[in-house]
């Protein structure tokens, strides 16, 4: 077994176990609107997928630059995703019909490895579900321009590095007015990625940290 067919064998296996949660979230916290003690009754359902993917032998991951459209996640860097619809059967369904929808990735060659933890954003009222995902093949992409502006694959172990973690000051299309200093991951182009895509990662992190860990002591 290759070295990142490995990997994803063993996140398939740590993701069915309990998460380190909230507290690995919180290493890339960045809010622009304080959160409540408890998510509200009427907070929107959503999920998005965590979708990773071999190139030469090595894993990247799947993002997006949203469209400039002054709603709440204007321009910013994101999985996939959006709001759980009625007809979806469930929120694993939610995140590959987004996918697909949004970048054109096709919803039976994923194979979803699991769940990260849920996390509350609030200025969109959005409870977001995280799915983990790998796709055999480099995705062939057919963007939805009216949500998309183009994707964005970066290699896991570069975005994970400790070197593309940084804090800096940003702007939310939410509340245009208040600059606010977050933490975020930065890419090698410069691109910023914080708010709940980088909580998400962050908890990836975490969590591909402690596979690490027990591998160099076995």
């Amino acid at each position: 077994m290759t070295g990142y067919k490995h990997t994803i064998e063993l996140l398939r296996q740590r993701l069915q176990q309990p998460l380190p949660g909230l507290s690995a979230q919180e290493r890339m916290m960045g809010r622009v609107v304080t959160n409540p003690q408890q998510v509200p009754e009427n907070a929107r359902l959503s999920a998005v997928l965590c979708l990773l993917f071999p190139h030469n032998e090595e894993l990247y991951v799947v993002l997006m630059k949203r469209r400039e459209d002054k709603t709440a996640h204007s321009g910013q860097v994101s999985f996939p995703g959006g709001r759980h619809e009625k007809t979806d059967e469930d929120l694993k369904a939610t995140a590959l019909r987004e996918a697909n929808e949004e970048m054109g990735i096709i919803s039976a060659d994923v194979d979803l490895l699991g769940a990260l933890t849920p996390l509350y954003i609030p200025v969109s009222n959005f409870q977001v579900y995280p799915f983990v995902g790998f796709y055999a093949g480099r995705p062939d992409y057919n963007l939805s321009h009216n949500e998309v502006s183009y994707s964005i694959e970066v290699p896991l172990n570069n975005l994970l590095h400790s070197d593309r973690k940084i804090v800096t000051d940003v702007i939310s299309p939410a509340i245009p007015d208040v600059i606010r200093k977050v933490k975020a991951y930065q890419l090698e182009d410069g691109t910023i990625i914080w708010g709940a895509t980088a909580m998400i990662i962050s908890e990836l992190e975490v969590v591909l940290n402690e596979l690490m860990d027990k591998s160099d002591t076995e």
